[in-house]
């Protein structure tokens, strides 16, 4: 189907050049400066000069050229319907692991979609195979500086590699991390790892963590986290979950490596995901080794960062809202995924401890929906909550965690609404930050900017 002529325009700041020109939403623009556009990025390269001549396809089918003087850097004050001004890169891979591939029938179509967009790694931080990326694609990374880019390495074994990602492209694709990483690019890269047992960890793994180490400086961090194996695998590869032993290993293999690399380089680099020393049964790393926290939106230092803040927050809540603490009457409930539920049940305890009239209940929740394998927070369902906590005591609020949530919207994956939930169990609905100082809020009832120390 060929692309649909220019870019609806779906919203126009208050004061700006667009609102002075009479642009409206549902206007379309066509060019600038004569040129076609082809996504955001060319909008924000061409729209940075001085004088622009915009072509703007009015709702009643009259072209409007419009000619612009305004500072360097001034925006024009347009939004567009389609953030990204394209359509989005669908991916060409059959991956031996893909959880989209793990999914039951029957669930919203987005859900389905599987993106490969490297323009969606800088947006968003989606990760990137490197697959569907051709020598103008990285022309135009490179031009416009879209750094950080996030690549998905899983191997850099390249017929391993193709194995993994399920095309026969995959292995040679890696060699854009060559162009990418070369000298004066300066383009800063993240990678991640998902390990599937018996396919790329032990010798596998560690051939990987040597040849990216190549990359440093521009890549900047690896993350090494296990394939999510849900119930609706019949017909795929077969995978095996890791166990304690595996987890011990996979462990023991990267901090070894993080000490090599930190010798040389200063910086940790490869990262084990929390859910690594959870499985294993070991404490989490300090702070420190974490490099700044790079890796956090993929699961590596999210609970070291939640246990520094939650126990911050708690000594300034002592020290300056003792009376308030000790007068609390308050019961309210907090729900979350098997895997961090005992870091969770530890946390409040420690908060109970410190003011008497508080009492919270922790509910671990299994993921029925997915199969018990799948244990984070964030592959949760509103069917599993209702059927887990009905009857349950509750208290005045229950708190669920926001990456329950999908951007910006009040639903979960199988489209349960919280306004469902607290009909169903007859209660209020809060919404919990992973954030330690969030958690220690909305347990004390304590204003959170006022549990920051200094």
């Amino acid at each position: 189907m060929p692309k649909e002529k220019g870019h609806l325009i779906g919203r126009i700041d208050e004061n700006s050049i667009a609102e002075e020109l009479n642009i409206e939403p549902g206007d379309k623009l066509l060019k600038i400066n004569d040129q076609e556009i082809t996504d955001i990025f060319d909008y924000q390269y061409l729209v940075q000069d001085e004088h622009l001549d915009v072509l703007i396809l009015k709702q009643n089918g009259e072209e409007w050229l419009l000619d612009i003087d305004k500072d360097y850097y001034e925006d024009l004050g347009i939004e567009f319907e389609n953030g990204l001004m394209d359509n989005y890169r669908r991916c060409s891979n059959n991956c031996i692991f893909c959880f989209i591939d793990q999914m039951p029938k029957g669930m919203r179509d987005t859900l389905y979609f599987k993106d490969d967009d490297s323009r969606l790694s800088f947006l968003q931080g989606n990760y990137v195979t490197l697959t569907n990326m051709s020598d103008a694609d990285i022309d135009r990374i490179l031009k416009y500086h879209l750094s950080p880019i996030n690549v998905s390495f899983q191997t850099t074994n390249p017929e391993l590699r193709c194995k993994m990602l399920g095309n026969r492209f995959a292995g040679e694709a890696l060699k854009k991390v060559d162009r990418l990483c070369a000298p004066g690019s300066g383009i800063e890269l993240n990678g991640q790892i998902v390990l599937c047992k018996g396919v790329n960890d032990g010798a596998e793994l560690e051939r990987s963590i040597r040849d990216m180490s190549k990359y440093i400086p521009n890549l900047q961090s690896v993350s090494v986290v296990p394939v999510g194996l849900s119930k609706y695998r019949d017909g795929l590869y077969p995978l095996e979950p890791f166990d304690s032993k595996d987890a011990a290993e996979v462990i023991d293999l990267i901090e070894s490596w993080q000490r090599k690399i930190y010798d040389e380089h200063g910086i940790h680099f490869i990262h084990a995901s929390d859910e690594w020393y959870f499985l294993a049964g070991r404490p989490f790393p300090e702070a420190d080794r974490y490099d700044g926290y790079i890796q956090l939106e993929n699961g590596v230092g999210m609970v070291r960062l939640l246990i520094d803040e939650f126990d911050e927050a708690l000594e300034v809540a002592v020290s300056e809202h003792g009376d308030h603490i000790a007068g609390l009457e308050r019961e309210i409930s907090l729900a979350t995924g098997r895997l961090v539920y005992p870091c969770i049940k530890e946390l409040v305890e420690k908060a109970m401890k410190v003011s008497t009239g508080l009492k919270v209940h922790v509910y671990e929740i299994i993921n029925e929906f997915f199969g018990e394998r799948i244990t984070v927070s964030g592959l949760l369902t509103g069917q599993d909550i209702i059927k887990q906590l009905k009857g349950r005591e509750l208290g005045s609020t229950l708190y669920l965690p926001e990456n329950l949530l999908r951007s910006g919207e009040d639903y979960l994956l199988d489209d349960v609404r919280i306004g469902d939930i607290e009909k169903a169990l007859d209660t209020n609905v809060g919404i919990s930050k992973c954030d330690g100082h969030n958690l220690v809020s909305l347990l004390l009832d304590i204003p959170e900017d006022e549990l920051y120390k200094g």
